[in-house]
């Protein structure tokens, strides 16, 4: 048979009655697929005979989805025609479209202000007719309050009037069209709030009776997971999983083929439904013109072991249970039937997972072996995991969970042949609840850590020892001094057992990739940011594990700006090469000599400065004394011999300037030849 489908539409505003030979189909949903990203694929069949048509409704915040995602098929020769669904003008525009403008929620008085120049009738104490010339605010003080009222003003036969609006009764407008627009306008605003649903419209057109298929894809919620851990001492741990579905449209499910899709396809919204006009700017004749301005934690080194074998579903029970079953059985009476103990066993409880799993491109899919039904606003629980998985018991000690006590946790292998979305998990040990853990995304053969309750039965004690940072490296390159130094962090866990029975005790330890592991040589496992190190501890027993890392950090720096003190420092470091060491000292030496240079410099000038100060407190004191006397005379001398000084201070300062830049271009050029190290 010819197969035709559409998935690219041009969708047309319903503007016309359909053809009354149009037979009207249901399309009945038959397909439900939910993502964990937030989103349903839903499809839908019917069987439909000649030119036909369907008719879906949805919520109206629904048909954004429906327009970007819908795709159309008659699969046995017809062809689809038009997709019609009701246009959507945003509700600003519609109003402005009526001779009455209601946007912006308008006072009376603002609304009365608009009609100025209409008609009216007022009804009430004071009946008259009139044209409204406009309302306008007056202050009135009432009570030592001041308030504003609204004064309609009007022109009657007998003059102009002003009335309180708050006073009026009733007003009537005489003129038939602006009343109609003003209701009209009430009416779209009535429809805009109660617009909950709206029809999307399908026609098929064809000979005969044919398949068709309508799918598309809406927010709905995400399935969720939760899993049952049950514990045993002589077994495998035995992994339940359950999914969650909630059907929150408007109809029941009945029948459908249902799929559970773990992922995250990008999903977004797009406003497809609201008209889109294109502003136009506004030209004015030249006449008008003026001018404007110019306008994205498991093991990181985990390698996946081999496929998983398939394993047999074996039912186990501990021996001490079947041994005390068979006491009582054999003590007899009704009353000891209900003294049996309580066992918590998932292999053989009668459920049995509904759903099988395979990819689906580069996601994964639980797919729902049998037909399902939910009712409308109604959720179900399913079975899609029921089989036991590989895991160890464990305590997991991290100082940031508790300082003192290790946590109790199991570390898991997915060996199921599916991935296991992230959930919460109710774990039971010993026939009796043990605790919560939460699960995270698991891929076939991934490992992981889950934690559950606190192990009141360890004692972790953390000691650390100090290290000394130690230079381990130094070199000159054109005057930047390269240095390495060693930074030792050593901590000592003290691991007590106070438990009857041995434990596997797993030690979490924060660090960064600059950090290098010495001791242990190797990690038990190691994620991004923590090193995992596992220590068997006996029972009633105390053992200690060292872990010891080191990092070398290289820094640099200008050795023109180190003091001779800090170059010092470097120099008594151990491990400085012969070459290292003469050539700082001789940049010590070469430094020193600048430096002194610097000071005597510095020196005279401030000696030049004190003694252009003198000079000039002694021009102040020859400008106020009479020339023919003693104090003259004497200030006079003074004055010559502080001229005498300046001139020498200005040669000393001359000559220290000059030997200060042979002394700074000396140490610069050094510095920046050497290359030792």
């Amino acid at each position: 048979m010819a197969r035709r489908s559409c998935s690219i539409w041009l969708l047309i505003l319903i503007g016309t009655p359909f053809a009354a030979g149009d037979e009207t189909s249901g399309l009945d949903v038959t397909r439900v697929a939910l993502f964990s990203s937030g989103v349903a694929f839903f499809e839908r069949e019917a069987i439909v005979s000649d030119d036909a048509r369907a008719e879906l409704k949805f919520r109206t915040e629904q048909i954004n989805d429906i327009l970007k995602s819908l795709v159309v098929q008659d699969l046995d020769g017809g062809s689809v025609g038009v997709v019609g669904y009701a246009s959507r003008d945003p509700i600003e525009k519609t109003l402005r479209s009526f001779g009455v403008d209601l946007t912006g929620k308008p006072t009376l008085g603002q609304l009365l202000d608009q009609l100025r120049g209409e008609p009216i009738e007022i009804s009430g104490p004071r009946k008259m007719e009139g044209i409204i010339l406009g309302v306008e605010q007056h202050r009135i003080k009432t009570n030592d309050t001041v308030i504003d009222i609204d004064i309609l003003n009007i022109l009657t036969d007998d003059g102009m009037q002003q009335l309180r609006l708050a006073e009026l009764q009733g007003i009537k407008l005489s003129d038939k069209k602006i009343d109609g627009e003003l209701r009209k306008a009430l009416a779209a605003l009535a429809s805009a709030h109660n617009a909950d649903k709206k029809s999307v419209v399908l026609h098929f057109n064809g000979k005969g009776e044919r398949r068709v298929r309508v799918s598309y894809v809406l927010e709905a919620p995400i399935w969720k997971t939760s899993y049952r851990l049950v514990l045993s001492d002589d077994g495998k741990p035995f992994l339940q999983g359950w999914a969650t579905v909630e059907n929150a449209t408007e109809e029941d499910w009945k029948d459908v083929r249902l799929s559970l899709i773990s992922g995250r396809p990008i999903s977004f919204r797009m406003d497809l439904y609201t008209p889109l006009y294109v502003p136009r700017p506004l030209e004015k004749l030249e006449l008008y013109a003026s001018l404007r301005a110019p306008d994205y934690e498991g093991d990181f080194d985990d390698e996946p072991p081999a496929p998983v074998r398939k394993r047999a579903r074996e039912a186990r029970r501990s021996l001490a249970v079947a041994e005390e079953s068979k006491a009582f059985a054999g003590i007899g009476g009704e009353r000891f039937k209900a003294a049996l103990p309580i066992v918590i066993e998932l292999a053989d409880a009668g459920v049995a997972s509904v759903a099988s799993a395979q990819e689906a491109g580069e996601l994964f899919e639980y797919t729902i072996q049998t037909p399902v039904s939910i009712a409308r606003q109604h959720s179900a629980m399913l079975p899609i995991v029921n089989e036991p998985i590989e895991g160890e018991k464990v305590s997991i000690f991290n100082p940031a969970s508790h300082p003192k006590h290790p946590l109790n946790g199991l570390h898991i292998t997915n060996t199921t042949a599916l991935h296991l979305m992230q959930g919460p998990v109710t774990l039971f040990d010993a026939n009796v609840y043990a605790g919560d853990a939460k699960l995270p995304d698991l891929k076939p053969n991934e490992k992981r850590l889950i934690a559950y309750a606190l192990d009141l039965a360890a004692e972790v004690m953390v000691e650390r020892k100090s290290h000394p940072d130690l230079l381990v490296s130094l070199r000159v390159v054109k005057g930047i001094l390269w240095h390495k130094h060693k930074y030792v962090d050593e901590r000592t866990y003290r691991i007590k057992n106070k438990s009857d029975k041995d434990k596997s005790v797993i030690i979490e330890q924060a660090y960064t990739h600059d950090w290098k592991l010495l001791e242990p040589k190797e990690p038990f496992e190691k994620t991004p940011n923590l090193l995992r190190f596992k220590v068997a501890v006996a029972a009633g027993e105390t053992v200690s594990q060292t872990v010891q890392l080191e990092r070398i950090i290289a820094q640099s720096v200008a050795l023109s700006s180190l003091s001779t003190e800090r170059i010092r420092m470097y120099l008594r470091g151990p491990t400085i090469a012969p070459d290292v060491r003469k050539a700082l000292e001789q940049a010590i030496v070469l430094q020193t000599e600048f430096v002194r240079a610097k000071r005597l410099r510095e020196a005279l000038e401030k000696g030049h400065t004190e003694a252009r100060t003198e000079q000039e407190r002694l021009r102040r004191n020859l400008g106020s004394l009479p020339h023919n006397t003693d104090s003259y005379r004497r200030q006079m001398t003074k004055f010559d011999a502080a001229e005498t000084e300046i001139q020498e201070v200005r040669e000393k300062l001359r000559a220290a300037r000059k030997d200060e830049e042979n002394s700074r271009q000396t140490l610069e050029t050094y510095l920046l030849a050497l290359n030792v190290g």
